[in-house]
């Protein structure tokens, strides 16, 4: 007789991704035709040819052709594109200290539990992050042992 109360989402805290961070802007990015249609082609999409790209903040518009000549159009995540896999490898290779690290560490494994990511470019992030540890454990080791001797 009485309906469910519909389920709301729980409040998600800002400042927990690339994006809301402004740590990544990829609204400014001039995303090609050619960049678009390899991206969606990955995700699986049949795509004849691109009709138009919009991005907008945290995701872009893409209407295209697809296979049987129907125009359609959708939004996606910028996640799925390889510069978005450039643009974290570079902020996580340009931090300096542990404390850096850690925050884009935080904000990496909110983005692996929320968003979905292609398992290469997951793969890589995560590669990506350890070897960075490596690499500012071993520089802090170098400092400690040269302040010593």
């Amino acid at each position: 007789m009485f309906s469910k109360p519909r389920q709301i989402k729980k409040y998600r805290r800002k400042g927990r991704n690339f994006i809301a961070t402004n740590k990544i802007k990829p609204e400014q990015w001039q995303i090609s035709n050619r960049e678009a249609e390899q991206a969606l082609k990955i995700k699986g999409y049949q795509i004849k040819q691109i009709k138009k790209i919009h991005c907008l903040k945290h995701q872009v518009c893409i209407s295209y052709w697809d296979a049987a000549g129907n125009v359609c159009s959708s939004f996606f995540s910028y996640r799925i594109f390889g510069r978005w896999q450039k643009e974290v490898e570079s902020l996580i290779y340009t931090c300096q200290a542990l404390k850096e690290w850690a925050k884009i560490n935080y904000v990496m494994k909110h983005e692996f539990a929320y968003y979905s990511y292609p398992t290469e470019i997951e793969d890589a992030l995560r590669a990506a992050l350890e070897n960075r540890l490596q690499v500012l454990k071993l520089t802090i080791q170098q400092a400690v042992y040269q302040t010593f001797y």
